[in-house]
């Protein structure tokens, strides 16, 4: 470590200057985790199909969402025994290892292995970024600070499918194939993260003497994997399938297990169950959950929508989303500067979750075949505006709620609520969008057949004899069930006539499945009010205070 750059002193508070550098990498990395979620989501089929491996694909989404939920609480509880610099500087180079790898594969195992592996270091890049700032920055200014954080979070959702579809549409590009640039890309990106940060933050050194809680690790594990492993692959399965039922039992008797240890364990648990006491770490903690759930699950039925029904390519639909960008930056920044300068939090949540709900509902109520696009991207400009007033003011609640010295647990807690509420949101609704719609397509072609003019298409032998309609005719033969709906590519190359009381099914379908978020953030809308109405302080700084001077 040079001369220039000394160790900061506990208590002291960086300049402005240093604080904006240590954002940078911190936003860096952040970016990183975020852009991974959705990046490989419309490049996972061409990788698929260059790897042989099209149904193995599930996989590998399952097991970065496995290990980078998993280790989320460990980075947490791990930093505030050995401190954040550390465990973020071995986060980034777990998440490029993992991505060296990933874009290095020779097959879809290969690739699963890599996205573990990326995935035990995303982890930590997301919740320590926000732990680090609650370390360096005062109160008054963390709101501000994390808002930023939160707009990254935003843009990162937005680029990832544009980025992802771009790469992938790439045949070769500097002699790799261009579907390994989704993995590549990071390398650049993380070892500038890695630099700023090895170079620019010096926290003070920490090593609390504590026993690590290797039964409450163990056991959550046993919680999470089978949990995420059945909301993944669940649809595929059967929900009631023996695979399905033995993820169920395995998964309960893991959180028996965990809180069972937790109990044991006391001050030095994973996630001490005595800060559940505080009302405002509990009900935060709820809120995550419940809001993970009905909002990243609406969230992803807005591409879906665009795709399925309007036509749209993965690429086209993730521009059109550009609008949720808009929304997430000024909700996030809004709800920072405002928590800023008067210290009240409470009123985001409220007004986030009634946002989502009333986008929700207009959502469920409006969108059809015909409906123009404005409509879908302007409904996208208020979901991200709920989602910044929500995510951000909640986490920010949770740190404060708890001791100083459990400030890792606290942010770690909240990204891991919202993590696991936005996978089980994400797997139950896009499982009901599939049902609902093999039974909506199904009544659609029942009165379809009713229809002359429909019968007169359907049977006219040059629409029969048109290569792009072959599917479609398959299609009609099979009837509409979850596995025939599992390819669409053929869906919008098809006669329009023809293919109309599909578009319409799946339009209703999404209709049910907006409807149904809307009743969950309606339920974080009541809880939100519970949340104690007073302002935010900070601990460190209370602390300072209660010490008489000399």
């Amino acid at each position: 470590m040079s001369k220039s750059t000394p160790v900061r002193v506990p208590g002291e508070v960086l300049t402005h200057r240093q604080t904006l550098t240590v954002m940078v990498g911190l936003m860096l990395g952040m970016f990183l985790s975020s852009l991974d979620q959705t990046i490989v989501s419309t490049s996972i089929y061409t990788i698929a199909n260059d790897l042989d491996g099209l149904s193995l694909q599930a996989w590998a989404t399952t097991a970065y969402l496995i290990t980078s939920t998993v280790s989320t609480p460990l980075y947490g509880k791990l930093s505030d025994i050995f401190g954040r610099r550390p465990l973020y500087l071995a986060a980034i180079l777990i998440f490029l290892a993992g991505s060296l790898y990933a874009g290095s594969v020779h097959s879809m195992t290969e690739l699963a292995i890599a996205r573990g592996i990326q995935g035990m270091g995303a982890g930590g890049l997301l919740a320590l970024a926000l732990t680090i700032i609650g370390d360096i920055v005062a109160l008054k200014d963390r709101a501000k600070y994390q808002g930023y954080f939160m707009s990254v979070f935003g843009i990162s959702s937005v680029l990832g499918p544009v980025i992802g579809g771009a790469f992938a549409g790439t045949s070769n590009f500097l002699g790799f194939d261009g579907w390994r640039w989704v993995f590549f890309i990071n390398l650049p990106i993380g070892l500038a993260a890695l630099a700023v940060v090895f170079l620019y933050l010096h926290l003070p050194p920490r090593h609390v003497k504590q026993k690590i809680d290797y039964w409450g690790a163990a056991a959550i594990t046993l919680a999470i994997v089978p949990l995420l492993l059945v909301a993944e692959q669940g649809r595929s399965w059967g929900w009631n399938s023996g695979a399905s039922w033995l993820c169920y039992g395995l998964g309960v008797a893991g959180i028996v297990l965990f809180l069972v240890a937790e109990r044991r364990a006391g001050d030095y648990a994973l996630i001490p169950l005595r800060l559940f006491r505080n009302a405002t770490f509990g009900l935060s903690s709820l809120l995550n959950f419940i809001i993970g759930i009905g909002m990243f699950g609406a969230i992803a039925m807005l591409p879906m929508y665009l795709q399925l029904v309007k036509g749209l390519t993965p690429t086209e639909a993730g521009l059109m989303m550009i609008t949720f960008t808009v929304g997430i930056l000024f909700g996030s920044i809004t709800a920072g500067r405002t928590i800023s300068s008067s210290g009240t939090y409470r009123i985001f949540p409220i007004l986030g979750t009634a946002i989502l709900t009333a986008a929700a509902v207009v959502m469920g109520l409006s969108l059809g075949v015909d409906t123009g696009l404005w409509v879908p991207g302007l409904i996208a400009v208020f979901f991200g505006m709920g989602l910044g007033f929500c995510m951000q003011p909640l986490t920010l609640a949770m740190q404060v709620s708890v001791p100083p010295k459990d400030m890792g647990v606290g942010t770690s807690t909240a990204a891991f609520f919202r993590s696991m509420g936005g996978a089980v949101g994400t797997a139950v609704f896009i499982s009901m969008l599939f049902s609902q719609a093999a039974d909506k397509i199904a009544d659609g072609m029942k009165t379809a057949a009713s229809n002359p003019d429909y019968q007169s298409v359907l049977r006219d032998p040059a629409v029969a004899a048109d290569p792009a309609n072959a599917k479609l005719y398959d299609f009609f033969k099979n009837g509409a069930s979850n596995d025939s709906l599992n390819d669409t590519s053929w869906l919008h190359s098809a006669n329009p006539v023809l293919t109309r009381p599909i578009t319409e099914g799946f339009a209703q379908a999404i209709d049910v499945v907006m409807l149904t978020a809307a009743g969950l953030t309606l339920l974080a809308f009541l809880v939100s009010f519970a949340l104690p109405n007073r302002k935010l302080t900070d601990p460190k700084a209370a602390a300072k205070e209660a010490v008489p001077a000399h």
